[in-house]
């Protein structure tokens, strides 16, 4: 074997035979580091002969007869499940990632306490924290099953030896960043011992069928530390997001071979560890003033999950020359736009207003449907006039003002009137709607839905 020294960008891969302070291809600064690999000696025939014999060919029915290919195993979190595409595959890979603190550890054990009840052995594996650690937070977590074990190691050869007598049906490694190869000689945590660990983890499980999940560190954007190297290695990532000194947890899928990536799972943190919300909606309109000014209610979908929002806004008269608009949980851009759309075809005067957008409970609105409650809660707050506390607006507002219909409707009228709520105000739809406990009215456009309610 020949050993090879380049330097590796820690962001994209982007691999350089010297040393350069700009990556060319990302146009970070300072990412590349040190890295060697080794380089087998001899001709391409040679090589040949080292190969190992290759994989039998099987007949793709064998499989559905079998009844391998939806071989899953449910958690006790209806969302997860959903989330997962129906529980954890057989013989995947997942890649569990969220900022530090965020519930990543808690969340596992849980897990490991759902699969050992299932009569799946299931072995952990730490490299961050001792045994002793993982124990205490066992016990305070409830899990005390005797198919889990607890193994603390980072050397991925002595890992794979354990794994092979211990014949796991979940395996857990916690953390990637910090398991390292002796055939790789470059630091833990470099792209190249990430990539080679995790394709030993992936040969294993597949080869095994093991469902394997491994946690992952985000680095200070917020992403996944060496991001698409994990991506496209693992069969499924799952983000846990929220922020740390709240209570809410929402994990999301940015990538599934097995299901939807447009499902998510609300969970709240507890000492016991992490609940699902089974109704967010509620959970995410408590505390709301009645009467308030620069408030309006939304429906948003989360994959077939209905879930209503409070929008809140604010406009106040500017003391610079040049108004200021901010948003939270909201596009940016989207409110500048609705903003131009406000002055133009309802003559509201906003140059010399600051508006400021916000989605109440930290949630981030991303679909048009939310464009309407935005521009009600708006012109509310610059007219100080409140807007009805039982409607709730679904709309996307066009360039000229129009009103244009958004889909699934009917799941949306279905969520508002299981809360009591008792008129939708949206746009034109061929979609027909049949309810008896809630008024729908249809509006053309912008304007004719703030003469309704702010004129």
């Amino acid at each position: 074997m020949k050993t090879k020294t380049i330097y590796t960008c820690q962001k994209c891969d982007f691999q350089s035979p010297k040393w350069v302070g700009k990556c060319p291809e990302c146009n970070t600064w300072n990412s590349f580091t040190e890295e060697t690999y080794r380089k087998p000696s001899g001709t391409i025939t040679e090589s040949r002969h080292s190969l190992s014999a290759p994989s039998q060919i099987s007949i793709l029915e064998d499989y559905r007869a079998s009844g391998k290919i939806e071989s899953r195993v449910p958690t006790r979190f209806a969302d997860l499940n959903l989330v997962l595409g129906g529980g954890f595959k057989i013989g995947s890979l997942v890649l569990l990632s969220g900022e530090p603190g965020i519930g990543k550890s808690t969340l596992t054990m849980q897990l490991c306490q759902d699969m050992a009840a299932k009569n799946q052995k299931v072995l952990y594996i730490s490299g961050e924290e001792s045994p002793e650690q993982i124990a205490d937070r066992a016990q305070r977590l409830g899990v005390n099953s005797q198919n889990i074990s607890i193994l603390g190691e980072t050397n991925m050869e002595n890992i794979l030896e354990h794994l092979h007598k211990a014949k796991p049906q979940l395996v857990v490694i916690d953390s990637i960043q910090v398991m390292h190869s002796a055939e790789i000689g470059s630091l833990s945590g470099t792209i190249n011992q990430i990539r080679f660990c995790t394709e030993q983890l992936m040969e294993y499980c597949k080869g095994n069928q093991v469902t394997g999940l491994i946690i992952g560190h985000v680095n200070k954007e917020g992403s996944l530390a060496g991001p698409k190297v994990l991506e496209h290695l693992v069969d499924t990532v799952l983000f846990l997001e929220g922020e740390r000194y709240q209570n809410f947890r929402i994990l999301r899928s940015l990538k599934n071979r097995f299901g939807s990536t447009n499902e998510i799972s609300i969970m709240e943190m507890h000492e016991q560890g992490l609940r699902e919300i089974e109704n967010p909606s509620q959970i995410f309109l408590e505390g709301r003033k009645p009467n308030a000014i620069g408030s309006a209610l939304t429906v948003t979908l989360e994959g077939s999950k209905p879930i209503i929002l409070e929008v809140q806004a604010l406009t106040n008269t500017t003391v610079f020359g040049y108004p200021k608009r901010t948003s939270s949980g909201f596009d940016l851009n989207r409110l500048q736009l609705l903003s131009a759309v406000i002055q133009k075809f309802l003559k509201i005067n906003l140059s010399s207003q600051d508006i400021f957008a916000n989605v109440v409970g930290g949630f981030r609105l991303s679909e048009p449907a939310a464009d309407l409650s935005v521009a009600m809660a708006i012109i509310s707050s610059f007219k100080k006039i409140p807007l009805p506390e039982k409607a709730i607006f679904l709309g996307e507002v066009g360039l000229s003002g129009e009103l244009r219909s958004i889909g699934k409707l009917a799941q949306r009228v279905k969520e508002a009137e299981k809360l009591g709520f008792d008129t939708i105000i949206t746009a034109r739809s061929s979609e027909k709607i049949n309810s008896g406990k809630i008024k729908i009215i249809q509006v053309q456009d912008l304007e004719q839905a703030a003469k309704l309610f702010l004129s």
